[in-house]
C-alpha cells in the first residue's frame, strides 16, 4: 500500500476512492472527521495546509521519495500522471479532460454546495434568498453539462478524471433539488458511470 487517502465521504472525497479503484491502485483510508473537526489537527494541516479534505500521501511518489497532495483536482491530476489512466498524454485530448475538470472545480460544487447551505437553514427568509439565487445557478450548470453530454459519451470525449471528479458531485443531485429526469443526457452519463464495478466500489468506501 503506497497511497493513503486522507478524506470524509462527501462529494470531494468520493471523486478520489472513484478514481483510486478505476486506476486500480492500492490505497489505504486515514478518515477524517469534518463533522468532529479533524481537518484542523496538525497532522493533517501539515500535508492539506488549507483544511480542506481530500488529500493524499504517496510513498512511492515519482522520484521514489514521498510525496503529499492537496486538493481534489490536483489529486485526480497527480493519479492520471502517475497511472497514465484517464488523462491523455496528447495535449489536444488533454485539453477538454482540464478544461471539465476546472469547470466542476470552479463551479460544479461551489455552487451545488451553497445550495446544501442555504436547504440546511432553519429561518425561511435565508432558505428562500439562498435557494433562488444558487438553484438557478445550478440548474443553468446542469444544462451546460448536459448540452455538453448531448455531444460526447464522456465530458472529454473518453473517461478521464474530469468525469470522475464531476461525479462526485452529481451523486448529490437530489440535495441540489435536482430531478437528473430533467437533464437526460447527464442521466444516461451517470447511470452508465454508476454501472462501471470500479465506481461503484469508490462509492463503497467506507468512512469511520
Amino acid at each position: 500500500m503506497t497511497i493513503t487517502l486522507h478524506a470524509w465521504g462527501t462529494p470531494n472525497g468520493r471523486k478520489v476512492t472513484v478514481a483510486l479503484e478505476e486506476m486500480g491502485l492500492p490505497y489505504t483510508i486515514k478518515s477524517v472527521n469534518i463533522g468532529r473537526g479533524d481537518q484542523f489537527e496538525p497532522e493533517f494541516l501539515r500535508i492539506s495546509p488549507n483544511n480542506k479534505i481530500p488529500a493524499i500521501v504517496d510513498t512511492d511518489g515519482p522520484d521514489g521519495q514521498p510525496i503529499s497532495v492537496f486538493e481534489s483536482g490536483a489529486v485526480l491530476l497527480y493519479l492520471g500522471e502517475k497511472t497514465g489512466q484517464f488523462l491523455p498524454k496528447p495535449l489536444r485530448e488533454r485539453v477538454p479532460v482540464l478544461e471539465w475538470l476546472m469547470w466542476q472545480m470552479g463551479g460544479f460544487g461551489p455552487i451545488p454546495g451553497q445550495v446544501h447551505h442555504f436547504a440546511a437553514l432553519e429561518s425561511e427568509t435565508d432558505r428562500r434568498y439562498g435557494l433562488q439565487r444558487y438553484s438557478e445557478e445550478t440548474r443553468r450548470l446542469y444544462g451546460v453539462l448536459d448540452r455538453r453530454l448531448a455531444q460526447v459519451e464522456f465530458v472529454a470525449g473518453d473517461l478521464s478524471v474530469a468525469d470522475f471528479a464531476i461525479l462526485g458531485w452529481a451523486w448529490r443531485h437530489e440535495r441540489h433539488l435536482v430531478d437528473l429526469a430533467d437533464y437526460p443526457h447527464v442521466q444516461r452519463w451517470y447511470e452508465t458511470l454508476f454501472a462501471r464495478p470500479g465506481v461503484q466500489r469508490g462509492f463503497a468506501v467506507q468512512f469511520e
